[in-house]
């Protein structure tokens, strides 16, 4: 059974989440081209924190902060390694722009990495209907860095 529902990221059962995202995201990313927020920053107002979990056991974890008006950007979106290849992420991301929608977003954004480890996730966000853009909201080019964005 999978539930998605918004948390706090401070809540101590998701360290180990927290923990592993900031392992992926420093494995083969320099740490200037690190564009995670800390468990602290996800709590700020403007940010919606969601919780996946299989089984009532959290594994996977995402964000949707303003950025504008009407534009929202995905943020920390991880699912536990073990946990890959039934779908979470694929549910994770569906709800995210469920929940974007929902909240009157016209636009989701997001910054991914360019390395190989996240061709994955690139995959994904493309088979979703994201298409590359420029860099957005203060990020700048990067080679370390692919924009998308998807048009509510």
């Amino acid at each position: 059974m999978i539930e998605i529902a918004l948390s706090s990221p401070l809540a101590p059962e998701l360290a180990l989440l927290h923990e592993r995202h900031t392992v992926a995201m420093h494995a083969d990313t320099p740490p200037e081209s690190i564009h995670m927020l800390p468990a602290s920053a996800l709590a700020a107002p403007g940010i919606w924190f969601y919780v996946l979990r299989f089984e009532g056991r959290p594994v996977g974890m995402g964000a949707l902060k303003r950025i504008g008006g009407h534009h929202a950007e995905v943020k920390s979106m991880h699912v536990l390694s073990e946990m890959r290849g039934r779908g979470l992420a694929r549910a994770l991301l569906l709800h995210l722009v469920g929940e974007a929608r929902r909240l009157g977003f016209a636009r989701i954004s997001l910054e991914t990495g360019s390395q190989d480890s996240f061709g994955p996730a690139r995959a994904l966000y493309l088979a979703e209907g994201f298409i590359e853009c420029g860099p957005f909201e203060g990020y700048v080019h990067d080679p370390n860095s692919v924009f998308m964005t998807l048009a509510l």
